[in-house]
C-alpha cells in the first residue's frame, strides 16, 4: 500500500481513486509528515474547480442548503466535493456516520465527496488546511467544491475566503444575525441568502440587508451583491440562488476579478507559510537560548528586557538572510 507521501498516492488520486483522495485530505488536515510535498505535487493539477463558500449563523440552514446544492449539481451530471468546517467539532476524518446522514439527498453517491474538518486546537492553521484540502479536491477533478463554515468568527471568515463566490445565509426575523453581519461577514458576501423564507419576517430581513448593502461604498463596476430568498428544505428559490452564483462567476471572469482573487489567495498562502516557518525557526532559537521560562526569569530579575531578548533571538536569522543576499 502506498504511504501518504508517496508519488503513488498522488498518482492514485489523479486517476480518480476516492480512497486516495480521502488519505490525501487526512494527511493534509493532520499536517502529517510529507504533507507539503503532497500539496506541492497537487498544485500543478488544480485550478479548474468552481469553489463556493457557504457561511452564516448557526441554525440558518447551511447544511440543508449544501445538501440541496449537491443534489442539483449531481442532477446536472457534475461531480461535487463538500468540506464542512466546524472549529468546535471533535469529529474529523470523513468517516463519521453523521456526515453522511447530513447529506441525505446524496448519501451513497460516490461522486459527492464529503469531509468534515475541525481545528484540532489550531484555529490559526484551519484556513490553510482547508485551502489545501480544496486543492486536493480540485486536482482530483471535482467540478464544484462547496465549503461550509459555522460563520461565527474571523477564522471562519478566513476559511470561506478560500472560495471564489461566498454565500452568507441569514434566517428571517433575526435582528441579531443582521447585526452580526456588520461585525465582519457583510463585506465578504457575494450573495446573501434569506433562508427559511416561508417564515414570518423574511421580507423585513431582506429590507434590512438591502439597506445595509446600499450603505456600502462601491464603485460603478463593483459586484452588487444579490439577495435571494430560499426554503432549503423543499428547494424553493434554489434556481434563483444558482442563477446568482452563475452571474457572480460571469462577473468575476469579465472583470478579471477571478484571476485577481486567486492571486490574492496565493499571496496570502505564501505569507501564512512563511509566518509558520519563521515562527518554527524562532521557537527553536528560544529553546537554544534556554527556553521561554528562563528568558522570562531573566526579565523578572531585571537582567534584560523583552526587546533585547527579541533582538538576540532574531540576530542569527538576520545574519543568515544577509549572507544569503550577499
Amino acid at each position: 500500500m502506498s504511504t501518504p507521501t508517496s508519488p503513488q498516492l498522488v498518482e492514485d488520486l489523479l486517476s480518480g481513486d476516492h480512497a486516495a483522495l480521502a488519505r490525501a485530505i487526512t494527511t493534509i488536515e493532520n499536517r502529517s509528515s510529507g504533507y507539503r510535498d503532497l500539496v506541492s505535487a497537487l498544485y500543478r493539477h488544480a485550478g479548474d474547480t468552481v469553489v463556493i463558500g457557504i457561511t452564516g449563523s448557526p441554525g440558518a440552514g447551511k447544511s440543508t442548503l449544501v445538501d440541496k446544492l449537491a443534489e442539483y449539481y449531481r442532477d446536472e451530471g457534475m461531480t461535487v466535493g463538500v468540506i464542512a468546517v466546524d472549529p468546535s467539532s471533535p469529529f474529523s476524518g470523513g468517516a463519521v456516520l453523521g456526515d453522511r446522514i447530513r447529506m441525505a439527498a446524496t448519501a451513497g453517491d460516490m461522486d459527492v465527496f464529503f469531509r468534515s474538518m475541525s481545528a484540532r486546537g489550531n484555529l490559526g492553521g484551519l484556513s490553510t488546511a482547508t485551502a489545501d484540502a480544496v486543492k486536493a479536491l480540485d486536482a482530483f477533478g471535482k467540478d464544484v467544491v462547496l465549503v461550509e463554515t459555522v460563520g461565527a468568527g474571523q477564522n471562519e471568515v478566513d476559511v470561506v475566503k478560500t472560495a471564489d463566490t461566498v454565500a452568507v445565509l441569514v434566517p428571517p426575523s433575526s435582528g441579531d444575525d443582521v447585526q452580526m453581519l456588520k461585525a465582519g461577514i457583510l463585506e465578504i458576501g457575494d450573495v446573501f441568502v434569506v433562508n427559511k423564507a416561508d417564515l414570518a419576517g423574511a421580507n423585513k430581513t431582506v429590507q434590512e440587508l438591502r439597506q445595509m448593502l446600499d450603505m456600502r461604498d462601491r464603485r460603478e463596476d463593483d459586484w452588487d451583491p444579490r439577495i435571494v430568498e430560499t426554503v432549503a428544505t423543499d428547494g424553493t428559490g434554489l434556481e434563483d440562488l444558482l442563477e446568482a452564483f452563475e452571474a457572480h462567476t460571469t462577473w468575476l471572469e469579465r472583470t478579471g476579478q477571478l484571476s485577481e482573487r486567486r492571486r490574492e489567495r496565493y499571496a496570502a498562502e505564501i505569507r501564512t507559510l512563511l509566518r509558520d516557518d519563521a515562527s518554527g525557526l524562532l521557537e527553536r532559537e528560544i529553546a537554544n537560548a534556554g527556553g521561554m521560562d528562563a528568558l522570562v526569569d531573566a526579565v523578572e530579575a531585571n537582567e534584560t528586557d523583552p526587546y533585547a531578548i527579541a533582538a538576540d533571538i532574531v540576530e542569527p536569522l538576520e545574519e543568515c538572510v544577509e549572507r544569503h543576499n550577499g
